[in-house]
């Protein structure tokens, strides 16, 4: 049975007219709730994850829980159908489960609250935030062991509970939550930042119910909903065809030598309506690499993509969800069946944004983008200090963005909404460990009329002895480029050992014993290059070339020749891009750098180190996996 809302007050709602004015000014104290209750968390939290990176995500929706402003969509009315017990005045949930909601949260690492807003005992908005908490214990420092085959491998998994009943928190629970992660005064520290960051929204939208009425505020909300529809309803009509369109990327391996994953998705429109079909992608992993891809927020990342590349004034929330559809087979690595093991979930969830810019760019390459999402790099060093004391970093890294429509990719960046880096001074004023370089690496973006965003390099000197743990992908496959554009750079990870041997690490590890003196490089991948590189002009070429963005060597990929003192040789110029026109196979719609028996075989030959094998899908799950085709193409 799905939850039971308790309100002391049964009047009802009643729509209103709301009038321009009034609704700009509550969507804009909307927005500015939403930005507070980040300024608030990111002041008060403890751990460089959420203090520094801001890897949180804050929420408010309506009554009925549809997310009116915030970052990563609505998942309450998961939580609403997954719960059984009674929502009440006073009440804050907390979960980390993501089988428990719906997949509302991807792996336990994310703690969520969710808070209904009472007013007059009636509940007249939610408000939700959920942050990815340093380590909740598990078999590995960090809790995303790469080889968990199940999720009780990976920490403490905390189901749907009432963490404060009646305005009063349940002391006992979160002792024994805390009981089991690593760094307790980091989890309650930021526990308790995301509950006065819900408690801020909930102050915010009383205020703004007391000044304009309930009534008026309850249809401001519900107009901003319509208008963001009535947005994407033309938006969708505008851009997705009524053609079936397929595409396809891959996770290159699970961490245990197995891979690589092959996500796939089908996109079609319905009249209004747009229609996603993940048909074909491959059965669940035995290992960690498993993302649990909720329907609902799989739309969010579909809106939330489409206006940013057609149309960034549609101010996002989940109006538009019913004109969306979505099909995600069970069993398959974006839906896996209890108790597959999810922790290292992030590599899927990254390649979902480069399968959506695939899928939505085929129908209008104009607006195609190329790949450079891919993936959310992580990197954790934990041990004890000459003191023995207890030292854990969670960092996740950032790679190249991918050339776009409107120009080149961002070096060295995220793609997240919000996120920065954490500031190497404090890296080296609270770890045992010093940041050697800190760079973008030439020529790692792929060419292209619009560049993608160079790959970086980050140098980590340990001091101390202890254990660390790398997440990536992207060093298998490519991120590719589109309409003429070329990959980007794969990632890779160099250890050089205080004693000066080297060795080449693979993407993903843990447990890598790290000693006093000991250097790991650590390289993202590039974003992939959009549109011929031979029509980039030579003047932007030269500027990129004295930035030190590109190499004069890399110069001549966009068939421009610097001599050496640094000047363009116009005359040579001209022939060289003569001829590699000439002799290039046509402009491809994607270049994905080979297929996937050539990458493997280049990785082999150029890094020594042994590509994956084939997938072990677990035993229990057929070749067909029984499931149906959603629907045969219209």
């Amino acid at each position: 049975m799905p939850a039971t809302i308790v309100e002391s007050n049964k009047k009802a709602f009643k729509r209103r007219k709301v009038d321009p004015i009034t609704l700009d000014i509550i969507e804009n104290a909307m927005l500015n709730a939403r930005y507070e209750m980040d300024a608030v968390l990111f002041r008060t939290a403890m751990s460089p994850g959420i203090r520094e990176q801001h890897d949180a995500f804050p929420m408010i929706a309506n009554r009925d829980g549809k997310m009116v402003v915030g970052q990563f969509g609505s998942f309450i009315w998961g939580f609403m159908e997954a719960y059984e017990g009674t929502i009440e005045e006073g009440d804050v949930f907390l979960t980390t489960d993501p089988y428990a909601c719906n997949g509302a949260i991807s792996h336990a690492n994310d703690w969520l609250v969710l808070k209904p807003i009472y007013k007059q005992g009636r509940i007249i908005a939610w408000a939700a935030m959920f942050g990815h908490m340093t380590d909740i214990g598990g078999k590995v420092p960090g809790s995303l062991p790469t080889d968990a085959r199940q999720i009780y491998e990976e920490g403490i998994v905390v189901p749907l509970t009432k963490i404060y009943r009646a305005g009063e928190l349940q002391k006992d629970v979160l002792d024994i939550i805390l009981h089991n992660c690593r760094l307790p005064h980091w989890n309650l520290s930021d526990f308790n930042a995301i509950i006065a960051a819900v408690r801020t929204a909930e102050k915010r939208c009383i205020e703004m119910s007391d000044r304009f009425g309930d009534d008026m505020y309850f249809s401001a909300l519900d107009e901003l909903l319509d208008r963001n529809y009535r947005a994407m309803k033309k938006l969708i009509r505008d851009t997705v065809p009524e053609k079936r369109q397929y595409f396809e990327d891959y996770i290159c391996d699970d961490g245990m030598g197995m891979g690589p994953y092959k996500i796939r998705c089908a996109m079609w429109r319905e009249g209004d309506k747009v229609i996603f079909d993940f048909e074909g992608t491959d059965p669940q992993s035995i290992g960690s690499v498993n993302f649990y891809l909720n329907e609902e927020m799989f739309k969010m990342f579909c809106g939330v993509y489409m206006i940013m590349v057609f149309d960034p004034q549609i101010m996002f929330n989940d109006g538009f969800y019913d004109l969306m559809e979505v099909h995600i087979p069970e069993g398959t690595l974006l839906k896996p069946k209890k108790p597959a093991a999810l922790s290292c979930r992030t590599h899927a969830l990254g390649r979902i944004f480069d399968v959506l810019g695939g899928l939505l760019g085929q129908g209008n390459p104009d607006f195609l983008c190329a790949a450079g999402f891919s993936d959310s790099p992580h990197f954790m060093y934990s041990g004890y200090d000459y003191k023995g004391d207890w030292y854990q970093l969670y960092q996740i890294g950032f790679g190249g963005v991918p050339g776009k429509p409107s120009g080149d990719g961002p070096d060295g960046h995220s793609l997240w909404p919000s996120f920065t880096n954490v500031p190497n001074e404090f890296l080296e004023s609270y770890f045992p460990l010093r940041i050697d370089v800190y760079e973008t690496i030439p020529d790692s973006g792929g060419p292209g009329l619009h560049r993608g965003g160079n790959a970086l390099r980050v140098g980590y000197h340990f001091l101390e002895p202890g254990e660390i743990s790398i997440h990536d992908d992207r060093w298998l496959t490519y991120p590719w480029g589109v309409n003429g554009g070329l990959p980007g750079q794969r990632s890779r990870k160099l250890m050089v050992r205080a004693d000066g041997t080297h060795e080449l690490m693979t993407s993903k590890c843990d447990r890598i014993e790290v000693n006093p003196g000991d250097v790991l490089f650590f390289e993202t991948w590039g974003g992939g290059g959009w549109g011929d590189p031979l029509k980039r002009p030579v003047e932007k070429v030269v500027f990129d070339v004295d930035a030190g963005l590109v190499t004069p060597d890399g110069a001549r990929r966009y068939g421009v020749v610097i001599d050496a003192d640094a000047n363009v040789d116009q005359d040579a110029t001209v022939e060289l891009r003569r001829r590699m026109a000439a002799e290039r196979d046509g402009i491809k719609l994607f270049d994905m750098g080979g297929t996937i028996e050539e990458l493997k075989a280049r990785c082999r030959e150029e890094t020594g180190l042994e590509p994956p094998v084939q997938p072990e899908f677990p035993r229990w799950l057929k070749a067909d996996r029984g499931t149906p085709r959603f629907r045969e193409a219209s």
